[in-house]
């Protein structure tokens, strides 16, 4: 693969890092910089891939301006026998990013276009500033300032690290007036924002039988109650074929664990709203508040682009392994629920996961949707287009087939590939069996398998 508007390969590393990370943190997509692959795209490896990845973190922690921390992983990847560092940068909210050493100037600003990082114009950089966001919460002091954090303490020794006496300043806790911020404020053990969880009888919100509150604490230990919450509610129900017998969950657990934590680290807590977490008899529905940033288009939402809105939360969330790689956590959802799961407001953001199985369905009755299903089958194939049989030869060639690797023997878009794969759910024709590490199952038998192949 060659380098493009989103992809810069270095063999080495080198004085131009900076340089290139903030081309990418000012570009709308953000991007990634692979070292020790060669401008061709072989790879060639490094020597000492340990000492660089220290070098990297330290020097984009303490070069770049504004804090880049929480928008960028340096992660360790190997290939061909040979190590590599891949840099995962998101497009950041505070632009214009500049190297400290020159100041927002034309030498110090840099921005994506194609396939290099060119200096930006004085009349770009005024233009970006003029748009920066100013009250994100590490710019809004906390009304309270007698705060602690023992429970944050806690979550990090538990992952083998230690927080020291500059933990708020490491952590960005302060604002530029050296009082606690927003952040600070969430993270503290005492606080007075309080996550939802609430469960109906029904479809709508009119019986209301268990409402839940999970906060008044640090936002880590609201956020993993949350999660245990809806891990009790996700239940494992027996599905019974004419074949086998199915043990399946309510909701895909690693869909779900990435929505709920996108959803609290994502969310817009300037105006003090924090997400909730609704459970019906058909559903479950996720609202965080803040619609997608003004830079982010949805077909780039539904791509993995990353614009984290709150770096100091996610920063914090990856050192305590609760998130992985930046970008990943709605390519995971796409995976089990397609498109349709999300819906976008101006203020909001919805996620809406329809249960797996009917929890009154069980026994004799799976064996009837089962036969049900065998039976009706003959009639749908025939609806399907010729490029939906291409995907279906492709899953039943490799039933672990991901989206990309799709779009990419299809030679088409992302976005395209999950459209093709949610028509093919919605008539019943393919099934996903698991999470991320799970596989696709085709649910055509006989004469209709053999026209996948006509």
């Amino acid at each position: 693969m060659s380098e493009t508007n989103r992809i810069e390969y270095k063999q080495i590393l080198t004085d131009a890092l900076e340089k290139e990370v903030i081309a990418f943190l000012n570009y709308r997509e953000g991007g990634f910089i692979y070292i020790g692959i060669d401008k061709l795209g072989y790879v060639v490896g490094l020597q000492d891939v340990d000492g660089d990845q220290l070098k990297i973190k330290d020097r984009l922690r303490h070069n770049i301006s504004p804090s880049c921390l929480g928008l960028f992983d340096v992660i360790v990847e190997h290939r061909e026998d040979k190590s590599i560092i891949k840099i995962i940068i998101a497009s950041g909210m505070e632009k214009p990013y500049f190297f400290k050493k020159y100041g927002m100037t034309e030498k110090g600003c840099f921005i994506r276009i194609g396939s290099a990082s060119e200096p930006m114009s004085q009349k770009m950089i005024d233009e970006l500033f003029a748009r920066r966001v100013r009250n994100s919460i590490s710019k809004i002091k906390s009304n309270r300032q007698d705060l602690t954090f023992e429970q944050l303490k806690i979550y990090y020794e538990a992952t083998g690290s230690k927080l020291n006496a500059r933990f708020a300043q490491n952590l960005e806790l302060l604002n530029e007036d050296g009082f606690y911020n927003y952040v600070a404020y969430l993270l503290a053990d005492n606080n007075g924002t309080s996550i939802k969880v609430a469960k109906y009888n029904g479809i709508n919100r009119v019986n209301l039988i268990e409402n839940n509150e999970y906060g008044y604490c640090s936002l880590v230990k609201a956020t993993k109650q949350v999660l245990d919450k809806l891990e009790l509610e996700n239940k494992t129900l027996t599905h019974i074929t004419p074949k086998e017998r199915e043990n399946q969950r309510l909701w895909n657990p690693i869909a779900l664990r990435e929505a709920v934590i996108n959803a609290i680290v994502h969310n817009d807590y300037t105006n003090e709203v924090p997400p909730k977490f609704e459970i019906f008899d058909d559903r479950i529905e996720i609202i965080s508040a803040g619609g997608l940033p003004q830079s982010l288009s949805q077909d780039e939402f539904y791509e993995g682009v990353s614009v984290p809105r709150n770096k100091e939360l996610m920063r914090v969330f990856k050192d305590l392994d609760m998130v992985e790689q930046l970008g990943s956590g709605v390519p995971r959802i796409l995976e089990s629920y397609g498109r349709d799961c999300f819906s976008f407001s101006q203020n909001f953001l919805k996620m809406a996961f329809p249960k797996e199985l009917d929890e009154n369905v069980g026994g004799p009755m799976g064996g009837t949707i089962g036969g049900t299903i065998g039976g009706t089958m003959g009639g749908t194939i025939d609806d399907v287009t010729e490029r939906q049989k291409e995907v279906l030869r492709l899953i039943e060639n490799d039933t672990k087939l991901t989206i990309r690797k799709l779009a990419k023997l299809l030679n088409i878009n992302v976005s395209a590939a999950q459209d093709h794969i949610t028509l093919l759910k919605e008539k019943g024709l393919i099934k996903r069996i698991g999470g991320t590490r799970g596989y696709w199952k085709i649910l055509i038998e006989g004469r209709n398998k053999e026209q996948i192949k006509s």
